[in-house]
């Protein structure tokens, strides 16, 4: 049997036991073991499991992750996320579909200082809903706009996201975090643009707010400017070549600890909680990251992302058809898997086929961090919907009637960036 056919099977087996519930670490690394002991030697095989998942994880650009998850923890405790949509209400809360603006921005305001977007959903589920639902919104607007605006905190850096496909694709995490700065504010003026298209049609949906003063406006800011500060100091950091984004990351939390601390809204408890999350959360990470690594080292023996790149690239199609196919595998993949699981399942096998074709690797990183975004609300099994339901209580048929015509934005700012990849790219290409 070819190595080629003997990856194919093992692909094939992969998804087999992924159906089967089986860890998706444990899948990745008993596929590549096997795998590579059929094609080599069970020796080889021992030697790959012994040496490849250490040199994977040891790599220096992971220190990223727990720097910035830290940064993320800190932030949910300390209730900042609070004050960001009070602030943003003040702003434009007296417009038609204020609050549901109001929950995007904070969204977007909170993934430009967390990268996770269960901080966002948790954050609006138990403060912006009972608003909206107070000032007589439709449910499925307010949770509609929640659950899509929370995604938000993949592509707007820092991103858990970009730290996995910079590791995986040794791109740079620096230029990728730069590259998600635009399409993500793009994205979150798209949702802004759907709130007020469906407001216009129906004005009940998302009914004005009372009208505040510039003063009360001003006023609203004070709780939240330390930590946009801090934002523009990591990431204008990274962008100046100040500092790496690991470092950036370890000023984000510092910067969050000592903000929080100082204005007393940080515990000792709520401190040693977000150390025991981050801690849990990398854990989490480094184990899928070991399995990928001998996965990686399988796929590579095989030669199937060789094989699949060029066989691709003597089709006769056009690489953006090829591309359009791809788009759809990342939307139905993401509405089974979170970003993560779907980042590390098929950029080993897909990525090779998409530099073969000639794209970008950085904007090739945005279009897969904003399709899985756009899977993570979509039916039957958007994750960020379920958990939506679950800490709200909102039946999951509501929010998914909800979603459609975010995801409607979501589909455009794919287009927008797929025929002008010079949003993703132009700040990137600007770095020092």
């Amino acid at each position: 049997m070819s190595p080629e056919a003997v990856g194919l099977i093992g692909i094939a087996l992969l998804l087999v036991l992924l159906f089967a519930r089986m860890w998706i670490a444990f899948a990745m690394a008993f596929v590549g073991f096997f795998g590579i002991a059929y094609l080599q030697s069970f020796d080889q095989a021992f030697l790959i499991a012994g040496t490849a998942p250490f040199v994977f994880i040891s790599k220096y650009a992971l220190t990223t992750l727990p720097m910035f998850v830290l940064m993320g923890n800190i932030i949910a405790v300390s209730g900042i996320g609070t004050d960001l949509f009070y602030a943003a209400d003040k702003w434009v809360g007296q417009l038609r579909g204020g609050l549901a603006i109001a929950t995007t921005l904070a969204c977007a305001l909170l993934a430009a200082i967390t990268g996770i977007s269960s901080v966002a959903l948790v954050t609006m589920g138990k403060i912006a809903l009972p608003e909206m639902r107070k000032h007589k919104y439709d449910d499925t607007l307010a949770t509609g706009c929640i659950a899509c605006a929370g995604t938000l905190a993949f592509l707007i850096p820092p991103s858990i996201a970009f730290i996995l496909y910079g590791i995986i694709t040794e791109q740079s995490v620096g230029l990728l975090f730069m590259a998600g700065i635009l399409p993500g504010m793009l994205l979150a003026a798209l949702f802004i643009v759907a709130v007020m298209i469906i407001t216009a049609f129906n004005p009940k949906a998302g009914p004005a707010g009372p009208k505040t003063t510039f003063k009360e406006k001003i006023v609203s800011l004070k709780g939240v400017w330390s930590m946009l500060v801090l934002f523009l100091l990591v990431l204008g950091g990274i962008y100046m070549g100040v500092f790496t984004p690991t470092e950036g990351g370890a000023v984000g939390a510092g910067g969050a600890i000592l903000i929080s601390t100082i204005s007393r809204r940080l515990s000792l408890k709520d401190f040693r909680h977000s150390l025991v999350d981050t801690g849990l959360m990398t854990a989490m990470v480094l184990l899928l990251m070991m399995g990928v690594s001998i996965f990686i080292r399988f796929m590579a023996i095989s030669k199937v992302p060789f094989m699949l790149g060029e066989t691709i690239s003597q089709l006769t199609v056009s690489p953006m058809a090829i591309f359009a196919v791809i788009v759809v595998l990342y939307l139905i993949l993401g509405m089974f898997t979170d970003i993560i699981a779907s980042i590390l399942l098929t950029i080993p096998i897909l990525y090779p086929v998409v530099i073969s074709l000639g794209f970008d690797p950085i904007w090739f990183g945005v279009m897969v961090v904003v399709l899985i975004e756009i899977g993570l609300v979509t039916p039957p099994i958007g994750m960020d919907v379920f958990i939506l339901s679950g800490i709200t209580g909102t039946p999951v048929g509501t929010i998914f009637r909800g979603v459609w015509p975010f995801c409607v934005a979501g589909i455009i700012c794919v287009v927008i960036l797929a025929v002008f990849p010079q949003i993703a790219l132009f700040i990137p290409g600007t770095m020092k």
